[in-house]
């Protein structure tokens, strides 16, 4: 049975390995993000935000698992950058490669009126809408003038101009269903 005391410490040279595999880890991560570019990390698609997640959990792994040695952990994050690299550099000069890696942003609503079809195609509810919409400081979608999901999962709205004139609601506050009564 695992005692109290194993789970607080269990000896000074493990938290000796943390430290210093985790400092060698920081500096060498540092420097591989530095020299693969500001886009590994941009997060510009789900593809990148998967491989931003994978990184950090490797970082984890290589701090915190006794049985993965610092170059094992280095290599595995040269992997994922270098295949970031990769992978993103021949999306620039392929569009059949770009297509398989990146998803295209969608209208869902145009000139106040929602798109239906690619509301459903998405998987996104009206309640949703409404709540991206409140996020944006408006009350409904006759407001918008657009709203685009973006490649990467978040959402830009537009105002139509009368809407942009108008006072907006604090986020969260709509007319339906606010609570009032």
């Amino acid at each position: 049975m695992v005692q109290i005391e194993d789970m607080l410490f269990q000896s000074w040279s493990d938290l000796f390995r943390v430290v210093l595999v985790g400092t060698l880890a920081y500096v060498a991560l540092v420097a591989m993000l530095r020299i693969s570019g500001k886009r590994t990390l941009a997060k510009l698609n789900a593809f990148d935000l998967v491989v931003t997640v994978a990184i950090g959990s490797t970082l984890a792994t290589i701090l915190l698992s006794k049985t993965v040695t610092l170059f094992e952990g280095l290599t595995a994050l040269l992997l994922l950058i270098g295949l970031q690299w990769a992978v993103t550099a021949t999306s620039v000069r392929s569009a059949r490669v770009a297509r398989l890696v990146r998803s295209e942003p969608r209208l869902l609503v145009y000139r106040g009126e929602t798109c239906d079809d690619a509301m459903k195609h998405e998987r996104i509810t009206h309640s949703e809408l409404e709540t991206v919409l409140r996020s944006a400081g408006l009350a409904s979608p006759d407001q918008a003038q657009t709203v685009v999901l973006e490649s990467d999962g978040s959402f830009s709205v537009t105002a139509t101009p009368e809407a942009a004139k108008e006072e907006k609601l604090p986020a969260g506050v709509g007319e339906k269903g606010s609570g009032t009564g």
